[in-house]
């Protein structure tokens, strides 16, 4: 194992551009990336794992949605820090539902490939809808509020966000059970945006919570740096 991931030029970088194939067709299913330790559980059990910069963790492919990839055969390239992999993709490929990642061409803006498989059910509402912010940053703002919204930038971004956790508070004070819900539901929505705008995935806010499982309240707060 050793051997084979010494072939690796890590000193170029931490994390290697995969280029990801369908076996069966050679088509191009999607892009990611691996670290040493995501190429090492990849090689072991023949079965793809990334390392995805916006949750900052190791993801099995299919984790959430069952529609794993099966190894059939790793190549490098000719600089040793780039892969390609050929797999055996389960289901589909892209969190869209469509087979493959690439469906959008360039120039026209035209979709090429219709969804296969509706996964907002598979992935819980707010990440189908930090999705479909991500896939908003292409959208015409003319048409668009979230895609609006992201092109006038931080500051906008970020006064909705103090704008909305106020008309919560209000909500809150006034005992508007339905207001509140409906503020919340605001509130969420421009913190997402927010993440979005830095490609932070709220996956990372569950492992932060999770974390904070582990130890009390008074500890968690001692634990910070000032």
């Amino acid at each position: 194992m050793d051997e084979i991931l010494k072939r690796v030029d890590w000193q170029k970088q931490e994390l290697l551009p995969v280029i990801v194939q369908d076996a069966a067709n050679n088509e191009v299913l999607m892009m990611a990336y691996m670290n040493r330790e995501a190429l090492e559980l990849s090689l072991k059990t023949k079965v793809a794992h990334y390392f995805s910069r916006s949750k900052q963790r190791i993801w099995k492919k299919g984790e959430s949605s069952g529609y794993t990839q099966e190894i059939e055969s790793f190549f490098i390239d000719c600089d040793n820090d780039t892969l390609l992999i050929k797999v055996k993709q389960n289901g589909v490929a892209c969190h869209t539902g469509r087979k493959s990642c690439f469906f959008t061409e360039l120039e026209s803006g035209n979709v090429a490939s219709e969804v296969e498989v509706d996964l907002d059910n598979t992935y819980g509402v707010i990440d189908t809808l930090y999705h479909t912010i991500q896939e908003r940053k292409n959208a015409d703002p003319e048409t668009s509020w979230t895609a609006k919204l992201l092109q006038k930038g931080e500051n906008t971004i970020l006064k909705k966000v103090v704008e909305e956790a106020g008309e919560y508070c209000f909500a809150h004070k006034d005992d508007d059970e339905e207001e509140m819900v409906y503020e919340a539901a605001d509130l969420t929505y421009h913190m997402l945006v927010a993440l979005a705008s830095k490609n932070i995935s709220p996956d990372r806010i569950k492992q932060e919570l999770a974390r904070r499982f582990d130890m009390s309240g008074i500890a968690e707060k001692n634990s910070r740096v000032d």
